[in-house]
Parts: C-alpha cells; structure tokens; sequence
C-alpha cells in the first residue's frame, strides 16, 4: 500500500487530495511496488526558490522539486520522499496551456513522484520524459 501525506502551506482552488494521491498511488504501483510513503507539500514559488537555491544553487523559484529519502519504515516499507509544489507556479502554467488548476497539480505531482523513483530527465535520454508522457495519458486522459 502507497500512503501519501500532505501538507498545505496554500490551498489549491478545489479539493486536490484524493485526485493527487491516487496520481502518486498509481505511478509508484505502475513502476515500484506498494510499501511506500510519500509526503507532498503544496507552497508558493518564495519556498520552491529559497529550496532551488539552497538544493541545487539556483537563485530562481521553480514548479516542482522532489527529494528522495528511501529510509526503511517500521511497517517494512520505505519513505520514498517528499515533492514539493508551488502552487503558483501550477496556476501560472494551467492558465497558459489552457487547463485547470488541478490537471497541472496532477501532472506536477506525477512528475515529482518520478523523480522520487529516480528517474533524471536532466541526465537520461528522454526516457524519463517517454514515461511521463505515456503516465499522463492513461493516468490524466
């Protein structure tokens, strides 16, 4: 069983939770196995710059960061990480690819639960990005 936590620093327009848990739910059935747990932050693009600065030493908000832990669980599980999503930035990019709020939350959320799994769209060759691809038709539509 995949258990996702939240913690909401903003909250997105309409209710996000069991549309976002079952978008980590199914990416990590699909491509890891049950057993996991995963915490989703949802904030603004002030908390995902000050994250992208200290993490990765870029001085600019972004959409989405994930950091894997992987630390064993006392259910014999493992806590594969935590994403973190500026909920401005989702409001930004649903507005200009002409989608809602919640579709750019999922893509985001799919995208981060990916990254939890280890896949690296910045060191592969675009397998990650094929998988997404493929994950968001048959999980989004």
């Amino acid at each position: 069983m995949t258990r996702v936590h939240f913690r909401w620093d903003r909250r997105p327009s309409q209710p996000a939770v069991d549309a976002l848990r079952r978008v980590v739910a199914e990416v990590v059935r699909r491509t890891h196995g049950p057993g996991v747990e995963v915490y989703v932050v949802m904030t603004g693009d002030g908390e995902l710059q000050r994250l992208n600065r200290t993490y990765r030493g870029l001085d600019r908000p972004t959409d989405v960061l994930s950091f894997p832990d992987g630390d064993p669980l006392p259910t014999g599980g493992v806590l594969l990480g935590e994403i973190i999503v500026s909920l401005d930035a989702a409001r930004r990019q649903a507005a200009e690819l002409g989608h809602g709020e919640l579709r750019e939350l999922e893509e985001l959320v799919l995208h981060g639960t990916l990254h939890l799994l280890g896949h690296d769209h910045e060191q592969d060759r675009g397998e990650m990005a094929a998988l997404e691809l493929r994950l968001r038709e048959e999980l989004l539509g």
